[in-house]
């Protein structure tokens, strides 16, 4: 199947704009264990913003419902994770998101959340995209670690038909035998063809599913060169989990990017911006 090429369109999240020449990151917790530490987060990241002018929106998860055991963590549930997500905007400023796992979840989030993420097991459920894309908020597809990146455009147009355009489709990944996960870079201009704006979610894709006995793990030490390639073939938007102590997370432990070296993960960036500018510039003019 041939994409025609179109140029993407940027659209706001909150106040920032993603699609457009500035980079947005997505970073924040995988879970939100508790208000003191998603606050802590997010104020080092507004930090990050008020020094460098960044675009980051801050992410969490109420609901880890994906988990492999029965017994592991999933969070505080919808309503005390949407008052979390809504103090955290109130004294930080910054635009939150969070993934839903239910339709009935859209509406709730969405009082609060800027983006709405649409997790990877998930995206080919019909009336759940419908459901997120009805409510009028931006909308973050995570393409499946199952699918085409081609089938992506089939996805977001059932967000589309449903009369919101504001869809971000995110690469995290294929399945590449049990328990790994592999990153084809030609993905990310694939899926960008279709006009819509691409994040690459680093944190995920280093992850090794089910490698953990039980749970997942993961191989960290390739999150920074892995945003490096993204960057270099051209993306929108960057997301990567940070915690302020990964070993002891109740989640994605060997994924999440420790929060006093967030710095390491800018600094790897930085030098690709212009790069990345002009890749993109290209693929817009094509």
């Amino acid at each position: 199947m041939t994409i025609p090429v179109q140029a993407v369109r940027p659209f706001p999240i909150g106040d920032l704009t993603v699609g457009g020449p500035d980079l947005l990151w997505i970073m924040g917790p995988c879970l939100l264990e508790s208000e003191d530490m998603a606050l802590r987060v997010a104020q080092r990241l507004a930090d990050e913003v008020a020094k460098s002018k960044r675009q980051i929106v801050f992410k969490g998860s109420f609901d880890k419902a994906n988990r492999m055991r029965g017994d592991s963590p999933r969070g505080h549930g919808i309503e005390e994770g949407i008052k979390i997500l809504g103090r955290v905007k109130a004294e930080t400023g910054l635009p939150v998101t969070t993934d839903i796992h239910h339709p009935e979840d859209a509406v709730i989030a969405a009082a609060v959340v800027d983006l709405l993420q649409i997790p990877a097991f998930l995206c080919r459920q019909t009336d759940f995209v419908i459901a997120a894309a009805r409510t009028m908020k931006p909308v973050n597809i995570k393409k499946g670690q199952f699918l085409s990146p081609r089938n992506m455009e089939h996805v977001a147009s059932k967000a589309v038909g449903a009369g919101n355009a504001d869809v971000i489709l995110t690469e995290r990944g294929t399945t590449f035998g049990y328990g790994d996960l592999v990153v084809d870079c030609r993905s990310l201009p694939i899926m960008r063809r279709t006009g819509f704006p691409v994040c690459f979610d680093a944190s995920h894709s280093v992850q090794s599913p089910g490698a953990g006995g039980g749970r997942s793990g993961g191989q960290r030490e390739f999150l920074l060169p892995l945003i490096r390639a993204a960057l270099a073939v051209g993306v929108d938007a960057i997301f990567c989990e940070v915690h302020p102590d990964p070993p002891h997370a109740a989640s994605d432990r060997e994924t999440q990017w420790p929060l006093d070296q967030i710095d390491d993960v800018f600094r790897n960036a930085d030098p690709l911006e212009d790069h990345r500018r002009s890749i993109l510039e290209l693929e817009n003019g094509c």
